[in-house]
C-alpha cells in the first residue's frame, strides 16, 4: 500500500471506520477474479467497477445471461485478434461460470 493510501486507511481506522480493500470488493461481488476481469475488459471499466456491475447483474433478472454473453464476446474478440491463449483461458472461465449457473445449460448459448 502506498503512503497516501496507508495514511487514509490509518486515519479511517483511527476514526473507528474500516475501509474495504479491492479484495474485499471482489469477494463481495460473488464472482471470480477472471470473471471480473472479463467484465472490465468488455465494458472498458476498472476492475472495481466491474465487480460492482457483475454483482448487480448477478442479482438482476436477465443478468446471468448477460454475463454469459460478456464472456462469449470476450472470447470472440480474443479469437479475432489472434490471441488464442487468451481465448482458451476465457473458455475455461466460461465453463466454470456455466457450471456455477446451471440455468444457462437450458439455453442454446451455453458451451
Amino acid at each position: 500500500m502506498d503512503g497516501e493510501a496507508g495514511a487514509l486507511c490509518a486515519g479511517a481506522e483511527a476514526r473507528g471506520r474500516a475501509m474495504l480493500t479491492i479484495n474485499d470488493v471482489f469477494e463481495l461481488s460473488e464472482l471470480s477474479e477472471d470473471e471480473i476481469a472479463a467484465i472490465a475488459e468488455h465494458e472498458h471499466i476498472p476492475q472495481i467497477c466491474a465487480a460492482e456491475y457483475g454483482y448487480y447483474l448477478c442479482h438482476t433478472e436477465g443478468g446471468t445471461p448477460a454475463l454469459h454473453r460478456i464472456i462469449l464476446d470476450d472470447i470472440e474478440a480474443a479469437r479475432a485478434a489472434g490471441h488464442h491463449e487468451k481465448a482458451e483461458r476465457l473458455r475455461a472461465v466460461l465453463r466454470k461460470f456455466v457450471q456455477e449457473h446451471r440455468e444457462l445449460l437450458n439455453t442454446s448459448q451455453a458451451e
